[in-house]
């Protein structure tokens, strides 16, 4: 059993509509090992997308505890824990986020620029990830130049750039037609295994959810196997 570094305990959550009060998460008790690739399943309102935005530090549960590469989220100011999501884990959503005035380049350095490293630094380790995820030839190009399966791809190299322990990907091939969707699957298998980059993966897709190494289900608020 490699080491635990993402462990949630009786992760509680609800949406107040009005004078309705919708409990989305029930007591969700959820661990992530070191290298591990985990997909979290489910229809549509289980639960699965706001579980991961609570492992993620995005959102914060009502109850319950998630602790993140040895960091108490609950307890993590918002400067510290912006601070991690550059360095020590990333996020995918399933629109790809790239800033639609900056080039492929720099829509990948970006977490780099904002953490004030020089490009000397980081310049080679940048080109490199590019031409790994097959975007060697669109270094200058702006987003809406770019396919869907591309777009993607950059997103996940703006991820992948800060070398994180922890990729947490929602619905990441949900935009995506079959083919295009298969490659981003291809490629993110290579990062865990050839990578050693923990990934935490929501999606609609059971085919896509066989490439990860544990299929975590969810129904009703609850992991149900």
């Amino acid at each position: 059993m490699g080491e635990i570094i993402l462990k949630a305990e009786n992760i509680k959550k609800s949406f107040v509509t009005g004078e309705v009060v919708t409990d989305v998460l029930k007591g969700v008790d959820f661990r992530l090992e070191e290298g591990e690739f985990v997909a979290i399943v489910g229809e549509s309102g289980s639960g699965k997308s706001t579980l991961l935005y609570i492992l993620a530090g995005i959102d914060k549960p009502d109850e319950g505890t998630v602790t993140l590469l040895g960091n108490d989220i609950a307890e993590t100011d918002d400067e510290s824990l912006a601070a991690m999501r550059r360095k020590d884990f990333s996020f995918v959503y399933q629109f790809d986020n790239l800033v639609p005035n900056l080039s492929v380049y720099e829509n990948v350095t970006l977490p780099l620029m904002l953490d004030k490293l020089k490009e000397r630094d980081y310049k080679d380790r940048v080109l490199e990830i590019i031409e790994y995820l097959g975007l060697k030839d669109r270094l200058a190009s702006l987003p809406r130049q770019l396919s869907g399966g591309e777009q993607q791809r950059a997103a996940i190299a703006r991820a992948l750039v800060t070398q994180p322990k922890v990729i947490f990907l929602d619905e990441p091939t949900g935009s995506l037609d079959k083919e295009r969707g298969r490659q981003v699957m291809e490629l993110l298998a290579d990062i865990n295994k050839n990578r050693g980059v923990a990934l935490v993966m929501v999606t609609h897709s059971q085919a896509h959810a066989e490439y990860a190494g544990r299929i975590v289900r969810m129904e009703d608020g609850v992991i149900c196997s």
